[in-house]
């Protein structure tokens, strides 16, 4: 017998909101009941192919909820003394909250143009959260601590099991990308796929979320650290770590090209604001990471050394912010679209260079100076995820100016896709 979900959506979805989990079940239960020569679908990669209704109904119910946000300051307020109890009320949450999101996602990764969907990289990630979605549905309900205990352990293997979705992701929309090429213009493909880069943007943002919300719960389960509460640091100096993350990305660049340009920090180092360490430093790498090599291929066979880059960290009332300036040329003003274009680079592509598994993942491990496309377009992200922003401001034939805004008062909710 046919559930009432499928019931509702194939004999009435006329009438219901326009949603990505409805378009998507839609086209399955259509391609599902088309022959093999009429289907456009190729057979085996629908949800509705590989999986017994039950789930692919419950992953369809489950992206018609609404995800629930939380902000920096809610954390750390419900983290600062975790005590057994609240480590229960936090695992109950995303025992709820954890599968509306996964759903979210599966029922966009079922649905992308240019047929996105049937590339075996995006199928991979779409079977990852598919496990993740169907692992949190069939766990128990959390009463005492020892389900807060197991559930912690599966929120490991979860977290775990998604630590390359960025690479992998990447690889999927690489090959798209090559396929446009053949037909048309670089400059074509990228201005015409806004629907692909519109669900990326909303497909890393939730992943972010997903991730510090995992984190999060699971750092509450570590020995305490000072000055932390999970994964955030309640004294997060913006100088130190911006220092931490210039002398990683003047490391790559001095083991990519051979030197450095050196890199001037202004700014009080006594300065502290709550914050995520890691997102920080991953914002800042990959600002400080773009002007070297800007400036190290400008200068590369000049006479003269060339000059310093500048990092200057302001302390405001509502915002932080940080800015990296260079002299490495700048952008020209036709150019400037294509910065928060995913996997547009003027570098050598590591995603399209690589024919096995992708190992290190972009968020975690920054192991090349450039070429993956995709270090602006998340480091805006990750600015946005806490109520904060990225602009990049350029003058062709001078420099860059980056502006890293990020929100002090920590009060600013998830944007949740």
């Amino acid at each position: 017998m046919q559930s009432v979900l499928r019931r509702v959506l194939v004999g009435h979805h006329q009438r219901l909101p326009c949603t990505w989990a409805l378009q998507a079940y839609s086209n399955a239960s259509a391609a599902a009941t088309k022959s093999n020569n009429a289907s456009t679908v190729a057979k085996g990669v629908r949800l509705m192919d590989v999986h017994e209704q039950s789930l692919v109904d419950d992953i369809f119910s489950h992206a018609l909820k609404k995800q629930t946000g939380v902000s920096l300051k809610y954390m750390l307020d419900f983290g600062a003394n975790p005590i057994e109890r609240q480590l229960i009320l936090s695992a109950q949450f995303l025992h709820k909250e954890l599968p509306v999101r996964l759903a979210h996602r599966v029922a966009e990764l079922e649905n992308l143009p240019y047929g996105l969907s049937a590339k075996s990289s995006i199928l991979k990630v779409r079977d990852w959260y598919v496990d993740s979605f169907k692992e949190l549905r069939q766990f128990p309900p959390i009463t005492n601590a020892q389900d807060e205990a197991n559930f912690t352990m599966l929120l490991r293997s979860i977290y775990r099991r998604h630590a390359n979705v960025v690479p992998v992701m990447a690889k999927g929309v690489s090959e798209l990308r090559m396929e446009l090429i053949k037909q048309q213009s670089a400059e074509r493909v990228l201005s015409e796929m806004p629907e692909v880069h519109q669900f990326l943007d909303g497909f890393y943002l939730s992943r972010i979320g997903i991730r510090i919300l995992i984190g999060q719960h699971i750092a509450l389960h570590e020995p305490p650290k000072d000055d932390h509460i999970g994964l955030i640091c309640t004294a997060c100096s913006p100088v130190q770590v911006a220092q931490d993350a210039i002398n990683d990305a003047r490391s790559i660049c001095l083991r990519e090209y051979g030197s450095s340009p050196e890199v001037m920090v202004y700014g009080a180092p006594e300065f502290v604001f709550p914050y995520v360490p890691s997102h920080l430093h991953h914002m800042v790498f990959e600002l400080v990471k773009n002007s070297l090599r800007a400036v190290q291929d400008k200068y590369e066979d000049a006479l003269q050394d060339s000059p310093p880059i500048r990092v200057v960290v302001a302390e405001g009332m509502e915002d932080v912010t940080i800015k990296v300036s260079d002299e490495g040329g700048g952008i020209p003003r036709s150019g400037m679209p294509n910065i928060w274009t995913y996997l547009y680079s003027t570098a050598n592509h590591p995603v399209q260079l690589a024919e096995q598994d992708i190992q290190p993942t972009i968020e975690d491990s920054p192991v090349v100076l450039a070429g993956y496309g995709y270090g602006l377009p998340i480091s805006r992200l990750y600015a946005r995820y806490f109520g904060g922003d990225l602009q990049i401001i350029s003058m062709e034939g001078y420099g860059t100016d980056a502006y890293l805004h990020l929100n002090r008062l920590g009060n600013s909710q998830e944007p949740l896709p």
